[in-house]
C-alpha cells in the first residue's frame, strides 16, 4: 500500500511568532509562557504544539513534559496525529507508548519524555500530581477546570520551564480570561503594564502580573484555509458562538440562547413536508421529569437530508397538579406513538428508573449524550444550517425556543455559561437527539484536510 503523504502550507506571520518567541533573538525570550487564543481553524494549535516540542528539544534533555487536552483521545486525534507528522518531517525520532500515554522524542543525541493528560473535570488534577515537569502545553485550556491547570503549572519546577496555553474564547468572566489573559503583560501592553506596576508600588502591593506572551489568532492566520472554507465556517455559527469561534472574542452569553431560531425557516406545517419523510428512519428523544415536565419528541429523517420533529408529547406534573409514574409515562408513550415504528428512544442517562421501564417493555433505549454547552452549540449549528425542522403542531417546543435564555447571574458569579433552568424541557429533548444521533454526522461537515 502506498504511504499517504500530507502537505502543510507555509506558516503565517502569527504562527512564526508562536514558533520563535522563545528563541535567543527574541525580546520576550525570558517570559514564562505564551497564550494563543482566537477563532477556530486559525492555525494556533499546529504552530503552538510544534513550537512547544522544538523548544523542549532545543533547551533540555532527559526531562519530563506534559501535553494536555480535554481528554487524551481528543488530544491524540486533534493534536498528536499532526504533531508527529510535522516532527518526523523535521528529522525527529518518535516512539509513542500508547499504553502509558508517553511519547519519547529524540534528535541529535537528546531525548525527552512527553506525557499526555486529559483535563476534563476536577478529578483530573489527581492524575498529574507527583511528576516534575520542565514545561506543559494545554490545548483548549478554557475547557479544563482551574484546579487541573493550577496543579499542572505547579509541577513545572525545573529551571527554565515554561507554560503554553492554547484555546478558543469562552465568556468574559471565565477563570482563564480573568486570571491569566487579563494579567498577562503581553495582553495588557507596555503602557498599561507600567501603569499597573507604578500603582502597585505606590500602594506597596504585588501587581499580580504574569510575564506571558499573548497572541490573538483569526482564520486569516491559517494560510491553508481557502475563502470558501472560511465562509463555510462562518455559516455554522451565529450570535455568541459567532463572536467566540469566528471573531475570536471572549463574549458574554446573554439573552435568548437560540437567537437564530426563525419560525419562517424552522417551522412548517406537516402537510408541506410529509411526502419527504423516510419510512422507518425515526427516533424519539425524551426529557424525563417527575414534577417537572416530561417531553417526547418524534424525529423523522427526510429525503432532503433534514430531520423533522413531527410530533410532541408534553406533560407537566407541576402544572397539572398530578404526577405520573414511570409506568403511566410508558403507557402514554405507547398511546402517543400509535404503533409508529421507531429505531430507538434517546433518554437522559440520569432517568434510570424510566429507562428500566422502557427496556422492560421492549424498547431500544440509547442513553443521551448530555454535555450541555456542546449540545447547545450543536443545535445552534444545525439551526444555522437549516438541518432541523419542527412541525407547527409542536407548540410547546416552539414556545420554549422563544424563552430559553442564558443565566447572566451565574456567568457573572462563576464565569460559567448555563441556561436558566426553566422552560427547558423540550430544549433538553431537542439537544439529546442532536447530540446523540446527529453529532458525529455534523462533525464530518466541519472536517477540513490540512
Amino acid at each position: 500500500m502506498k504511504r499517504q503523504t500530507f502537505k502543510f502550507k507555509p506558516f503565517s506571520r502569527k504562527q512564526r511568532m508562536t514558533l520563535n518567541w522563545w528563541t535567543e533573538a527574541s525580546p520576550v525570550k525570558n517570559y514564562s509562557g505564551i497564550i494563543a487564543d482566537g477563532a477556530i481553524r486559525s492555525g494556533k494549535t499546529i504552530s503552538m504544539s510544534l513550537s512547544f516540542v522544538i523548544w523542549a528539544m532545543s533547551t533540555f534533555s532527559g526531562q519530563n513534559f506534559a501535553m494536555c487536552g480535554k481528554t487524551i483521545g481528543s488530544f491524540r486525534r486533534n493534536v498528536l496525529f499532526w504533531l508527529k507528522l510535522m516532527l518526523r518531517s523535521r528529522g525527529y525520532s518518535i516512539t509513542d507508548h500508547r499504553a502509558d500515554n508517553l511519547v519519547v522524542v529524540r534528535k541529535d543525541g537528546k531525548e525527552n519524555y512527553f506525557y499526555i493528560f486529559g483535563g476534563k473535570d476536577e478529578r483530573s488534577q489527581d492524575l498529574i500530581q507527583g511528576i516534575t515537569l520542565a514545561g506543559v502545553f494545554f490545548d483548549e485550556v478554557a475547557l479544563m477546570p482551574e484546579s487541573f491547570v493550577n496543579q499542572a503549572t505547579g509541577r513545572c519546577s525545573v529551571e527554565g520551564s515554561k507554560f503554553w496555553f492554547n484555546c478558543n474564547p469562552d465568556g468574559p468572566y471565565h477563570w482563564f480570561k480573568t486570571n491569566w489573559i487579563d494579567k498577562s503583560v503581553g495582553y495588557l501592553g507596555k503602557e498599561r503594564t507600567e501603569e499597573i506596576r507604578k500603582k502597585a508600588a505606590k500602594e506597596g502591593k504585588d501587581p499580580g502580573l504574569k510575564e506571558i506572551v499573548y497572541l490573538h489568532f483569526t482564520m486569516d492566520d491559517n494560510l491553508s484555509l481557502t475563502e470558501e472554507i472560511k465562509n463555510r465556517y462562518r455559516s455554522l455559527y451565529q450570535g455568541v458562538f459567532f463572536k467566540r469561534y469566528i471573531l475570536g472574542l471572549w463574549a458574554a452569553a446573554e439573552g435568548i440562547i437560540y437567537d437564530m431560531f426563525d419560525t419562517d425557516k424552522h417551522v412548517r406545517n406537516i402537510n408541506n413536508f410529509f411526502q419527504l419523510l423516510i419510512n422507518g428512519s425515526r427516533y424519539v428523544s425524551c426529557d424525563y421529569g417527575t414534577q417537572n415536565a416530561t417531553v417526547f419528541l418524534l424525529w423523522n429523517k427526510g429525503v432532503d437530508g433534514k430531520w423533522y420533529c413531527i410530533r410532541e408529547y408534553y406533560y407537566s406534573g407541576r402544572d397539572k397538579g398530578k404526577q405520573k409514574t414511570d409506568a403511566e409515562y410508558a403507557d402514554d408513550l405507547k398511546k402517543w406513538l400509535d404503533e409508529t415504528k421507531i429505531k430507538a428512544i434517546i433518554v437522559d442517562p440520569s432517568a434510570a428508573s424510566f429507562i428500566a421501564e422502557l427496556r422492560k417493555r421492549g424498547y431500544k433505549v440509547i442513553k443521551a449524550k448530555n454535555d450541555v454547552l456542546d449540545g447547545i452549540r450543536l443545535v445552534a449549528m444545525l439551526l444555522n444550517l437549516e438541518k432541523i425542522v419542527f412541525s407547527s403542531s409542536c407548540k410547546d417546543t416552539i414556545k420554549e425556543f422563544a424563552s430559553y435564555i442564558w443565566d447572566e447571574k451565574v456567568a457573572e458569579k462563576t464565569g460559567e455559561d448555563k441556561p436558566v433552568k426553566q422552560h427547558d424541557h423540550a430544549m433538553d429533548a431537542v439537544r439529546y437527539f442532536c447530540s446523540t444521533i446527529l453529532g458525529n454526522r455534523l462533525a464530518k461537515l466541519k472536517t477540513v484536510r490540512r
